[in-house]
């Protein structure tokens, strides 16, 4: 599999609010985790851009993970930047960052690492179980 360069950028519900009102990245996906019980970002004319993922933060498994992996593989083919929001910027988010660049990098312990970061470990498994499966 041969990767191109691209950027994975962990964003807040906050900062990706303000991005969509100032500057919305060109040539950018964005993966957006929400409460399930909450509303979703409205991202409006980049929403054909986001893969809108309800998840709360006791969950047991990640159902949407298939999708997930398909969305990255897409954005990673087009060589597209990927932005991993979620509410905080801290959890969700992160894990799912931290699975990417480990597939794609072999480098998501960076992540795990960063004070600022705590990410979910289901999360972050699933999504890069659901990777490793997409590519084999």
């Amino acid at each position: 599999m041969e990767v191109t360069n691209f950027n994975i950028t962990i964003l807040s519900r906050l900062s990706a609010e303000i991005l969509v009102d100032t500057h919305f990245p060109e040539n950018t996906v964005v993966i957006s985790f929400y409460d399930p019980d909450g509303i979703p970002l409205e991202y409006g004319v980049f929403s054909k851009n986001v893969l809108p993922v309800p998840v709360d933060d006791f969950q047991i498994n990640l159902p949407q993970a298939d999708h997930i992996a398909e969305f990255v593989s897409k954005a990673v083919s087009n060589g597209q930047d990927i932005i991993c929001q979620c509410e905080r910027g801290r959890n969700r988010s992160a894990a799912c960052a931290a699975a990417i660049l480990e597939y794609y990098f072999g480098n998501g312990q960076k992540i795990f690492d960063d004070e600022k970061y705590h990410p979910d470990e289901m999360i972050y498994y699933a999504v890069l179980n659901a990777l490793e499966k997409f590519y084999s």
